[in-house]
């Protein structure tokens, strides 16, 4: 593969008039040439079709379509570029100018590469909260978790393989079950061990809805997927067994922690008392 193959990066918005710009500049800051920059507006409120309005001549294309949820929007963008690579970048989100370069280059080097992501600054309210480092590895790997970022890398061919992501998924965890099935056969998931990418957690932000109705898209999952974890019984077994001893043990350090509460304020006043008449 030459190094001068076209990076598609692709924008969903919705309602993020205040981020968007941000997210834009980015893609058009990456110091690899070779890049075109589509936004989806999916359904946005008049104050981002604004900002949208404002920016566009900046960018390769703008899509707009009724509110379908980010795997919808997602997917539309992805139909319309032309590059060799994806990069799917929420709009309320960043990414370091040198991601798309050393990702192509990763890609050119090794064939069974099919994800590249990176090391993450989460921020809140705009100051940084922590570096997450995604894992990264193969399916066995992601059969446990989601070991990438929902902004990462993928070849479009690799995205036609297995149909794009799931569209009936609008409550979250679209990302980790799309990279399952970019997996599925084989191949990984490369980490960058750099900081290049920027993620705002949110209040009402779609990995923390998502978050509420957790083990219901799990189930979705595992059963979605039962062949797969079928073959990779032992291991998810494991997993979940170790899950299950971790919360038993934290369960038992706050039971401690509350009884040592609960005696500390019935004794304190009792010693305040015993106090007065030494």
């Amino acid at each position: 593969m030459e190094l001068n193959s076209l990076v598609s990066i692709i924008i969903p918005c919705y309602n993020d008039w205040q981020y968007v710009e941000q997210a834009v500049d980015s893609a058009l800051n990456q110091t690899y040439a070779y890049k075109e920059v589509i936004i989806v507006d999916d359904g946005s409120n008049s104050k981002t079709k604004e900002v949208l309005k404002r920016i566009e001549p900046k960018i390769t294309k703008v899509v707009t379509q009724e509110n379908k949820g980010q795997s919808t929007a997602r997917n539309v963008g992805i139909r319309e570029a032309s590059g060799e690579y994806i990069l799917v970048l929420d709009s309320d989100d960043f990414f370091e100018p040198t991601f798309c370069e050393k990702a192509v280059a990763l890609f050119s080097s090794n064939d069974l590469i099919k994800i590249i992501t990176c090391f993450t600054n989460r921020i809140f309210d705009k100051k940084k909260m922590d570096v997450f480092k995604p894992k990264g590895g193969s399916i066995d790997a992601f059969l446990i978790t989601n070991c990438a970022m929902g902004s990462a890398m993928f070849r479009k061919s690799d995205w036609q393989k297995v149909f794009g992501y799931e569209e009936k998924m609008t409550n979250g965890f679209e990302d980790w079950e799309f990279y399952i099935r970019l997996l599925k056969e084989k191949g990984t998931a490369y980490v960058i061990p750099e900081v290049l990418f920027n993620y705002r957690i949110k209040t009402n932000s779609t990995t923390t809805k998502a978050n509420k109705v957790k083990y219901t898209l799990l189930k979705g999952i595992y059963l979605k997927h039962k062949d797969l974890y079928i073959d990779h019984y032992e291991n998810f077994i494991f997993h979940l067994l170790a899950r299950i001893e971790r919360e038993e043990k934290e369960k038992i350090k706050n039971a401690l922690r509350l009884e040592f509460r609960i005696g500390k304020a019935i004794l304190n006043p009792i010693r305040f008392i015993k106090s007065l008449f030494i």
